[in-house]
This record gives C-alpha cells, structure tokens and sequence, in this order.
C-alpha cells in the first residue's frame, strides 16, 4: 500500500502576491472553503463551517499564469499539505501549514454559485 498526500479545494482567493525566490517566481495565496455541516438543533438553520488555506504556487508546475491568481477568483487547488516549521524574532518555535500546488485552476463563472458540499 503507497502513501497519500493530497488535497483537493474549491474556493474564492483572499490575499495574492507573487514573490522571487531564488530565482523562481510563486505565489502565496489563501482560498476560503465552507461547506454544510448539518442543522442547528435549536434555530433548525443550516450550520456552515468556513476554512482558510494558506497555499504556494510556483510558477512553470501550474497551466494557469501566476498573474491570474487574483483576490475574489474562484479557483481549483490541486496539491499536497506541507507543515514546516521556524524561529521567530524573539526564538519561538513557529509551524505553519500549508497547501503546496500542484494545478491550480480557475472555475468557470457558471460553477461559481454551487452550493457547499456536506462532508460525510
């Protein structure tokens, strides 16, 4: 049996910049997900559950121009989940993780109204 690392997310783009490093451009972006978790026993509302990802784009490993990944773009990730982890300031110990891409994609603007999914 092989290991899996894979995530898949549809959502809108909060923040976008496009970065050098080491002589590579990439772009760190964030996607916004939600999806339906259930009714509130209470109000009998829907119960919505919003998550924010942190995700990396280097440029040449994706079809889609780092150019088009833009704030409020609903877009398809593509990739695998990454925790790493560094020293601030004042030398505590930080993790932070995130999507690192694989295809990144944008959905087409008849498919940005779908409704969040119900995880089972």
């Amino acid at each position: 049996m092989e290991f899996k690392n894979r995530i898949e997310l549809r959502g809108v783009v909060g923040k976008a910049d496009i970065n050098t490093v080491n002589g590579s451009r990439v772009c760190n972006f964030s996607v916004v997900t939600e999806y339906n978790a259930g009714r509130d026993k209470e109000t009998n509302g829907s119960v919505n559950e919003t998550h924010w990802f942190n995700v990396v784009a280097w440029d040449g490993r994706n079809s889609l121009p780092l150019e088009q990944i833009r704030k409020g773009e609903w877009v398809e990730v593509i990739g695998r989940l990454r925790t790493r982890h560094y020293r601030n300031q004042n030398e505590e110990e930080r993790y932070i993780t995130e999507v690192v891409a694989r295809s990144v994609k944008l959905v087409p603007k008849e498919e940005e109204r779908i409704q969040p999914q119900r995880d089972w």
